[in-house]
């Protein structure tokens, strides 16, 4: 079971004065990059949602948004009415006018107007961190939503590189004939006499160097351990990786020992396979 690391989230809440919107986003990063943007009356709360967020969604660049609408009358700015009044006595005193004209005016002015610094409902607020842990898990279903749709590509590809490779077992015998011919017809061109028993061993010791039989089994070894890990309860995209790595230094041993046309052919189209595994590595968690 793997998890990718895109995914998205979102809760919506209706308390009696206002409608708070709770969004979450998440692309591939290789560590948790967190960007929160919330209401300053939000902001003493910040620190312990990065940490629920980080427990629970481990990697990933996430976007963490709060917004709110107020559906009511609710506001935290008042009237100042004893500057108001001031300010309309001072003005009748500089301008004739009526007063509304006045007020109009007036309202304007410095400190007209105060703003009362609201402070969190803790009832509120724990409805709200409720609504969050909803806006995560259903961002978590989403990622194992395409984590199902990576697993399936990478199954698909892994058995093809393992269809290539027992092409690459099958072909091994005649590649090594191959290279016994070409190099025992290089030597009779050269028209000189030589020691067959002595060329009989330099060949074997020739051959010997291109022999790939343990990238043959080192490979298949690490594509079952790839499946294996898919498969086991823990997403891990950096054991993926390194995974694949291993299956690319085995790869690119057998294509640079093979001197052999069509056993080069089949290791150019397991590193186009495998090329395309590591893209997608990318977006696992």
């Amino acid at each position: 079971m793997i998890y990718s690391m895109t995914g998205y989230g979102k809760s919506v809440l209706q308390l009696p004065t206002k409608k708070i919107t709770i969004e979450l986003k998440s692309l591939n990063s290789k560590n948790l990059d967190l960007n929160a943007r919330m209401p300053s009356i939000y902001r003493e709360k910040e620190l312990s949602i990065r940490k629920l967020l980080a427990a629970k969604l481990v990697r990933g660049k996430v976007d963490f948004s709060i917004y709110v609408e107020a559906t009511a009358e609710d506001t935290s700015t008042q009237i100042n009415t004893p500057v108001v009044k001031q300010y309309i006595e001072q003005l009748k005193n500089v301008v004739d006018g009526d007063a509304i004209e006045l007020l109009k005016m007036a309202v304007r002015f410095p400190d007209a107007l105060n703003t009362v610094r609201e402070e969190i409902d803790e009832d509120e607020w724990n409805t709200i961190e409720a609504q969050i842990n909803t806006a995560v898990s259903d961002l978590i279903e989403h990622r194992l939503d395409e984590g199902k749709v990576l697993e399936q590509d990478f199954n698909k590809r892994v058995a093809t590189i393992d269809n290539i490779l027992e092409q690459v077992i099958a072909i091994d015998p005649e590649r090594i004939e191959a290279v016994r011919e070409r190099l025992l017809k290089g030597v009779e061109e050269l028209k000189e006499k030589y020691d067959e028993n002595r060329f009989e061993q330099e060949l074997v010791y020739y051959i010997e160097k291109f022999d790939i039989t343990e990238e043959k089994v080192r490979l298949k070894n690490h594509l079952d351990y790839f499946i294996e890990s898919i498969n086991s309860k823990d997403s891990n995209g950096k054991k993926l990786g390194f995974i694949s790595q291993e299956m690319g230094r085995e790869i690119n041993t057998i294509g640079s020992k093979s001197n052999y046309a069509p056993m080069q052919q089949l290791v150019v189209q397991m590193k186009d396979e495998l090329e395309k595994i590591k893209e997608q590595l990318l977006n696992v968690l």
